[in-house]
């Protein structure tokens, strides 16, 4: 996958796992309430990912 220079929201997240995913580009979100106010007024999806081995 394709790094983006510019992080994403899960730049300031602890776990290792989010923090790989920082420059992806993909505007990820970490589990916040926001993240699903936002979905709910755009009428979106959520696209949730709890890793991989």
């Amino acid at each position: 996958m394709t790094t983006s220079k510019i992080p994403n929201r899960l730049i300031n997240e602890k776990s290792p796992y989010l923090l790989q995913h920082a420059y992806n580009p993909v505007d990820w979100w970490p589990w916040c309430d926001q993240a699903f106010t936002k979905a709910k007024a755009e009428d979106k999806p959520i696209f949730l990912s709890i890793g991989y081995s």
